[in-house]
């Protein structure tokens, strides 16, 4: 592969580490990157545009000094503005629209000499757990392309995971570094709330829920990641305390006797698979081995009145988004612009009370009181973290007969009518009964994790989630190495990777 056969058996750390000795320079590195993209970019439909000039650029030039100077990267394709790149958002209505300055985040990316070879694929605006956009088609999971990678990095894990990059860039709203990852066998982890910057255009995203970080295959490239991007930028609505030290000095420091509760309970009241119980329990097991003080315990946090609170700002984030969109289009946003379940949501965004939405901002409050409480007495909260495998391509799209719904709604405009007949309580059942452990955290801006520690019979990956009280991400980062080195997980490859 371009001179350099072994691009696939390092980490970012690893690769960065060939560069500075000599052994292999970032431009082989870049080109034997592209030529695995395009190897096997058309079996996952991972990344959508190409950035191949602008990475050979970075290659050819001088690197900063760093852990991760010379490693192949890619950027989601959601708030990640590259100037002079486009930034789809995974929607058409944006297809044309190129930013013209770079996002904080894509500054610190550079600063930290990470080669950027292009954007990933995600589900319109980030608003779904799968990525199927119309605008690029669905995006598959290397480990059997039948199934989704999750969303909304989902082409971020995709290509980590079909070993295009060591490492990529991805954002968390709801769980959308955690699903992803958990659903490819690769580390996520989803900062505390504002640990990393979200400027120059954004003082915060979904009301603090977001957090952007990356996707990776080993628990220090993560840590390294962090120390490169995380601090406050100008203009930050408030900053967060610094972390005492490097999270990758800390990440050689045993996190001493942990006191663990779990739970492998649905907080909504629903189904959870077999395999996906098994996997805590199993961590459970491991953890007990390694001196962890581990017990199965809720965190009395109600989890209904999470998932409302969470889809009620989600409905208020899409109308602002479709408003937004306007500046674009240079007009009023229809139908036809967008992908219908976007254009009901945002329907009944504006159905949405001013009210309405307060309360629902209390509820995030009260579940951060709840939690701080809980973690007085636990140091980790652990659940699966998701309720399901991964679903089949297609199979989460809305049915003819909701389609033909979304349609009678959009075109007639009746968002306030729809939301009278109970919907929400209904959407907040379905759209996150097979993710409902991941959102607790972005709406406490909680840091949280998933670690890849099991696989089913049938090859699937399954993700052990664990969250730390706020601000602690080096906690985090301390377990998850113990995991990493306790159950090695580098060796697992998925079907793509071997084809």
């Amino acid at each position: 592969m371009s001179g350099f056969k072994e691009y696939g058996q390092y980490d970012a750390m690893g690769l960065a580490e060939l560069v500075r000795k000599g052994d292999v320079t970032a431009s082989e590195l870049c080109e034997a990157a592209i030529e695995r993209i395009e190897q096997v970019n058309p079996k996952v439909n991972a990344v959508v545009t190409p950035m191949y000039d602008a990475g050979r650029g970075t290659a050819a030039r001088p690197l900063p000094d760093g852990p991760l100077a010379g490693a192949p990267f890619l950027l989601k394709d959601l708030l990640a503005a590259f100037a002079g790149v486009p930034m789809t958002s995974g929607s058409k209505a944006y297809r044309n629209f190129v930013p013209d300055y770079d996002a904080e985040m894509v500054k610190r990316f550079k600063k930290a000499g990470l080669v950027i070879l292009g954007k990933t694929n995600t589900p319109e605006l980030g608003l779904m757990g799968v990525t199927e956009p119309e605008v690029f088609g669905p995006c598959r999971n290397p480990w059997h392309t039948d199934y989704t990678p999750g969303g909304s990095s989902g082409g971020s894990a995709a290509a980590v995971a079909a070993g295009m990059v060591p490492m990529a860039a991805g954002g968390d709203g709801g769980g959308s570094i955690r699903i992803p990852a958990a659903y490819c066998g690769l580390f996520g982890l989803k900062p505390s709330r504002g640990r990393n910057p979200s400027g120059p255009r954004h003082g915060w995203s979904w009301q603090g829920a977001v957090q952007e970080h990356v996707i990776t295959r080993s628990v220090r490239d993560s840590a390294a990641a962090l120390d490169a991007t995380q601090g406050p930028d100008t203009g930050a609505p408030y900053e967060i305390s610094p972390p005492s030290g490097s999270y990758l000095e800390a990440i050689g420091t045993p996190p001493g006797k942990l006191t663990i509760g779990f739970s492998v309970t649905s907080p909504i009241g629903a189904n959870v698979h077999p395999e996906c119980v098994k996997a805590v329990v199993e961590t459970a097991k491991l953890l007990e081995d390694l001196g962890h003080r581990v017990e199965e315990k809720q965190t009395g946090v109600d989890g209904k009145a999470v998932a409302k609170a969470y889809l009620t700002m989600n409905f208020g984030e899409v109308a602002a988004d479709l408003e937004e969109m306007r500046a674009v289009l240079g007009r009023k946003v229809t139908a036809s612009d967008v992908e219908p379940t976007t254009y009901t949501l945002g329907l009944l965004g504006r159905a949405v009370s001013a009210g309405e939405f307060v309360a629902a901002m209390r509820a995030w409050d009260r579940s951060a009181r709840q939690m701080g409480a809980f973690f007085q007495a636990y140091d980790v909260y652990m659940t699966p973290t998701t309720a399901y495998l991964p679903a089949k391509i297609g199979a989460l799209q809305p049915s003819p007969v909701e389609n033909a719904l979304m349609k009678v709604v959009n075109t007639l405009e009746i968002g306030r009518l729809l939301k009278a007949t109970g919907i929400v309580d209904q959407l907040a059942s379905k759209s996150l009964e097979r993710t409902p452990f991941t959102q607790v955290a972005n709406l406490c801006g909680l840091p949280a994790m998933t670690v890849p520690l099991h696989w089913t019979p049938d090859g699937l990956p399954c993700g052990t989630h664990f969250i730390a009280p706020f601000g602690r991400e080096e906690r985090l980062f301390q377990l998850a190495a113990q995991l990493e080195e306790a159950r090695p997980w580098a060796g697992r490859k998925p079907r793509v990777w071997a084809a």
